[in-house]
């Protein structure tokens, strides 16, 4: 049986855009609004929440459990559009804002997913009023009717992108948007929807193998493919694609060209290429942005009009194994001469392995050429 929620509210106008303010029993929230967590049904992402932190919930239950406990910050909630305005004819207005009532639905036979709030910001605070001994806790809200998931999404990116939230999960998210962004996260729009392709796709040599949000058993991390793709828009092989008929990247072409590379490595060294970073560097941060410089340089030597072939990818890789030690042996920096494992993911190390790669390939070209 379906009940209404009304609550009084003030409606400001943003531009075109509305926003709903109110307070409410922080004890309520779960029976109209819930947390879409961010995860992938059949290689589609859906929602854009991040998984509830128990030592932070603990932290704000204690708080609020304490003697005079205060959340000033509001949380955000989006509403699907069975939510309704319904504003007072008799109270006071001015150019931006009126009064009245947000009025909410509940029925509790509803689904979690089905309820007409999704919570955008203010999880922790949510969970922890939820969890608290505590008879009750208003809080306040600010709220806004969303037409989709995709525009929730978007607020959520908005909202969060300059807080401490784990990167890779704006990130995932970023592909799913279409809105107007930061100029940081515009930068990263592309290399980002590359990586969910190669992440996601049946049939990619890296599907299922990059570590995100939503897949945080891959063994290669995201951020360092991300740097890779970056770096190669910029100076490498994938520069050729930026901009095709219409004015926009060609997408399939830049991940062909990373699927036939990423083949060719996984070819070449099979074994090394299975182990996480701890036992093996192919997969830590400093033999990615390796492998960067050599998908980029055999592009070069083969001319980056005449993209290379899996085949030729992998005919310079395998000239390149003797002087690479992945998992055993010592890198020959010339100054210094680390054990395999004692390179790290920083940029003094990143900077010693691409210029050594530089040198050998250099001379190794020259004698397969």
């Amino acid at each position: 049986m379906t009940t209404e929620l009304r609550l009084p509210a003030i409606e400001i106008k943003q531009g075109k855009r509305r926003l709903y303010t109110f307070s409410v029993d922080g004890k309520l929230i779960g029976q109209f609004a819930t947390v879409s967590r961010v995860k992938r049904e059949e290689g589609d992402l859906t929602g854009y929440q991040r998984p509830e932190q128990l030592a932070h919930i603990d932290e704000i239950r204690t708080f609020i459990e304490s003697e005079s406990p205060m959340l000033p910050n509001a949380v955000v909630i989006a509403f699907d559009k069975s939510v309704r305005f319904e504003a007072d004819s008799a109270g006071p207005k001015n150019a931006y804002a009126r009064t009245g009532e947000i009025v909410v639905p509940l029925d509790p036979s509803r689904a979690d997913h089905e309820r007409p709030g999704f919570i955008v910001d203010g999880q922790q605070r949510v969970a922890a009023i939820r969890e608290a001994s505590v008879k009750s806790f208003p809080i306040c809200v600010s709220s806004f009717i969303a037409g989709s998931v995709r525009e929730q999404t978007e607020q959520f990116i908005l909202v969060n992108s300059t807080k401490p939230l784990p990167k890779g999960l704006i990130y995932e998210l970023l592909p799913s948007t279409d809105a107007l962004l930061p100029l940081q996260l515009e930068r990263r729009k592309l290399p980002s929807t590359l990586v969910t392709m190669l992440n996601n796709r049946d049939g990619s040599p890296l599907y299922r193998s990059i570590k995100t949000a939503t897949n945080p058993d891959g063994h290669v991390k995201d951020n360092s493919l991300l740097r890779l793709i970056e770096h190669s828009l910029s100076d490498g092989v994938l520069y050729v694609f930026r901009v095709r008929d219409g004015g926009l990247p060609d997408v399939e072409a830049m991940y062909r060209v990373l699927s036939d590379f990423f083949r060719a490595v996984i070819h070449t060294w099979p074994e090394a290429w299975k182990l996480p970073p701890k036992k093996s560097r192919l997969t830590h941060g400093a033999g990615i942005a390796g492998l960067g410089f050599l998908m980029d340089s055999i592009a070069h030597r083969h001319g980056l009009r005449k993209i290379p072939s899996k085949g030729q990818f992998a005919a310079d890789l395998a000239a390149m194994k003797p002087d690479c030690h992945w998992t055993e042996g010592y890198w020959d920096f010339g100054s210094r001469k680390p054990r395999w494992d004692e390179l790290q993911n920083t940029p003094k190390d990143i900077e010693a392995v691409v210029q050594y790669l530089a040198a050998r390939f250099k001379r190794r070209v020259a004698r397969v050429s």
